[in-house]
């Protein structure tokens, strides 16, 4: 199962084990049981404080990793490969007691939680959004015996899939229950069992004094900010929704100058270390409602978060980025997760050997229908111009697809339903004005983005498209307040550009400092003697 370079540094990470671990799996005659004994076979020869065993479980194939003599103790159905195998290797690590990096906060609040909770996810192995929602759920597993999880990969279990209604992941269970999907981290799942816990992060945020540069949003252009800001010697904070952004979701990336290739969340988590390793103020899973600019040259802009916490700096810099564009036509509200779904590496697997559409006729529409039909029965794909916009390499490539039918000139008007999951869609011939339907179960939607800045309207000037209007400098229409990335009118959404614009954002912002640092000193005084 395991090259011979693998095997090397799995056996390197092993040796960090200080407590017996136990590996005891389900497994029958098939082929994924095979498979998966291979696997702990493997991994209890490099380890002599790893022992594995058989016994029943009710999922088969599966194991667990438990710490021997304890209940603490995690569960894989199926063969945690792919994206998952750095969850396995994490298990085998923590339930081996090995300790977490996660913040001593956090573990304390992980471990105070007053409850039983038995969590279940569902994941797929080409989901690059679920590794933190697997890793997530078994760490608490570790530190709190009352908390149990099992990570379920749902191409193995596709009757258990039907059954709860499964259509996206990762999709977690909490008791028997749906609790959440898509992609979640520690502090965000932690906040949703402590209740008390966004009063008191609320509080904490209100006291914080005021930045010198404050960054609101956390993806390569809120990262690149903070970092040349902080290089500055001066005081620095980031408040984002989720650090990494849209990155986050991004499956492969091979336009990184320098890097061949790397994936959205490694990417994400390497940004978001190097920026505390600033020492900048991070705060995550916080959203910005409201932006009121300095009242006077040096004083202080405020920025108003959800949680009714407001942060004051003497500049600001928005990176708030972008999010999936919905096509916005009856039906796909009602059936996001039940079918219509945004990310087709995630969410692909889920609908082996069944019918499904592409929205839209650009790179990413198209790479989603080349990936798509090589797991399920069919893809129409649907394009509301005269014809496809992707690169000529990749039509090439869909053309010579047998399972693929492409319909351009065709106007989405409304997705259809049975209640429960998604049974069709129709759209509208633009050349005729005929209205067709097709009968599907899966819509993957591709049709580019939209910026994240309705919480600024009247604070700075957006463009028609909503896009926060920026000079050369990355200046926006109220004096120190600057923008960069997606969120902006800068041409071309790439990730490297997002960086470029996030740093000259920063130059310009310590800049404007360096002219109005007086002011600013004093308006600082007021506030702290206010």
């Amino acid at each position: 199962m395991l090259d011979a370079n693998l095997k090397t540094q799995l056996k390197a990470y092993l040796e960090m084990i200080s407590q017996p671990v136990e590996l005891v799996a389900s497994a029958d005659d098939g082929a994924a049981s095979r498979e998966m004994m291979a696997l702990l076979e493997e991994i209890a020869g490099l380890s002599d404080r790893i022992a594995l065993r058989r016994a029943a479980d009710v999922r088969t194939p599966s194991f667990a990793i438990n710490r021997a003599g304890t209940e603490i103790g995690v569960r894989f159905a199926g063969l945690p490969m792919g994206h998952e195998f750095n969850s396995l290797v994490l298990a085998l690590l923590q339930v081996g007691g090995h300790p977490s990096k996660t913040a001593q906060d956090l573990i304390a609040q992980v471990r105070g939680l007053d409850g039983d909770y038995s969590f279940e996810t569902y994941f797929s192995l080409s989901c690059q959004n679920c590794p933190d929602v697997v890793q997530a759920l078994n760490l608490m597993s570790v530190l709190n015996p009352r908390i149990r999880h099992v990570a379920i990969d749902g191409a193995l279990f596709q009757d258990e899939v039907e059954r709860r209604k499964v259509m996206a992941v990762p999709s977690v269970f909490l008791n028997g229950e749906p609790f959440a999907q898509g992609r979640m981290g520690l502090e965000e799942i932690v906040a949703r069992l402590d209740t008390g816990a966004a009063v008191r992060e609320a509080e904490k945020i209100a006291a914080k004094a005021p930045y010198d540069v404050l960054v609101v949003g956390g993806g390569p252009a809120g990262a690149a900010a903070a970092i040349y800001a902080a290089r500055k010697g001066i005081r620095t904070g980031v408040a984002a929704e989720r650090f990494g952004g849209q990155v986050l979701d991004t499956m492969g990336i091979e336009n990184f100058i320098s890097v061949a290739h790397t994936e959205g969340p490694k990417l994400a988590a390497a940004m978001e270390a190097h920026v505390r390793d600033y020492g900048v103020d991070i705060m995550n899973m916080q959203t910005a409602s409201k932006l009121v600019p300095a009242p006077s040259p040096g004083g202080l802009a405020e920025v108003h978060l959800a949680s009714g916490a407001v942060l004051r700096s003497k500049t600001v810099i928005l990176t708030t980025g972008a999010r999936w564009r919905q096509m916005g036509v009856p039906g796909e509200a009602e059936y996001r997760n039940k079918g219509v779904a945004y990310c087709p590496h995630c969410d692909g697997p889920l609908f082996k050997g069944k019918r499904v559409a592409v929205i839209g006729g650009g790179n990413s529409g198209v790479e989603a229908a080349i990936d798509l039909a090589g797991i399920v029965a069919h893809v129409t794909l649907i394009e509301f111009d005269a014809q496809l916009r992707a690169d000529a390499v990749l039509q090439r490539k869909l053309a010579s697809l047998p399972n693929v039918t492409v319909i351009v000139s065709a106007q989405t008007t409304d997705v259809t339903g049975d209640g429960e999951k998604v049974t069709g869609l129709s759209y509208r011939d633009r050349t005729s004005g005929t209205t067709h339907t097709v009968a599907l179960e899966g819509i993957f939607v591709q049709i580019g983005l939209v910026p994240n800045t309705e919480w600024l309207k009247g604070a700075v000037a957006l463009s028609p498209r909503g896009e926060i209007e920026v000079d050369q400098r990355g200046e926006t229409s109220a004096k120190g307040v600057f923008a960069a990335g997606d969120a902006t009118t800068t041409p071309y959404k790439q990730i490297v550009i997002a960086m470029g614009e996030g740093s000259k954002a920063a130059l310009s912002a310590f800049d404007h400092l360096i002219r109005l640092a007086p002011a600013g000193e004093e308006a600082e005084a007021e506030a702290v003697a206010a």
